[in-house]
């Protein structure tokens, strides 16, 4: 949960940060003392002599910062990031709530993945058992198989959950 600022002007912000860039960024904004989210999953890499499996960022260039407005330049003059994200010309910021269902979904044991695909919406669902119960978001067909889309505004991603369908309801 996020330490609240005692202005209480602190926001999540998407920061793009430089072709893998994420980790080292990652630590030299945490080491300033700045709140950051790097989201991570395991991934089995290959290589002609050996397997193994390692942390990956989950977003590609991609981590979240905890912020008031005046710590924008500390976070710009860090190694390895490049830039804020911009929406209707304004730096975007993230809902708490957001953050808190990416790092629920980065916590359960469903299989992600990334897409830029402009998918078109489908039905309003709620998943209604396990660990990911309450989420909300979109079914479309993918791939030939039924998936619930959740949608993070303002980053143009959407994450794709495998879900069996008994978990979830229309609403």
């Amino acid at each position: 949960m996020s330490v609240k600022s005692l202005s209480g002007q602190a926001k999540w912000f998407p920061v793009y940060t430089h072709s893998r860039a994420e980790k080292k960024a990652f630590q030299a904004l945490t080491s300033k003392g700045i709140e950051t989210y790097l989201p991570l999953h395991r991934q089995l890499k290959k290589w002609s002599d050996r397997k193994k499996w390692v942390e990956e960022p989950f977003l590609k260039s991609y981590l979240f910062v905890y912020i008031e407005p005046h710590q924008q330049t500390e976070v710009l003059m860090t190694k390895g990031i490049a830039r804020f994200l911009y929406f209707s010309g304004k730096i975007a910021s993230m809902p708490d709530r957001q953050i808190s269902e990416l790092k629920l979904l980065m916590a359960s044991p469903y299989e992600l993945e990334v897409t830029e695909e402009n998918l078109q919406p489908g039905e309003n669902i709620v998943i209604k058992a396990g660990p990911l119960k309450g989420l909300k978001g979109e079914v479309v067909s993918y791939r030939s198989q039924k998936q619930l889309i959740l949608r993070l505004e303002n980053l143009g991603f959407s994450i794709m959950v495998n879900a069996a369908t008994s978990l979830i309801e229309r609403y």
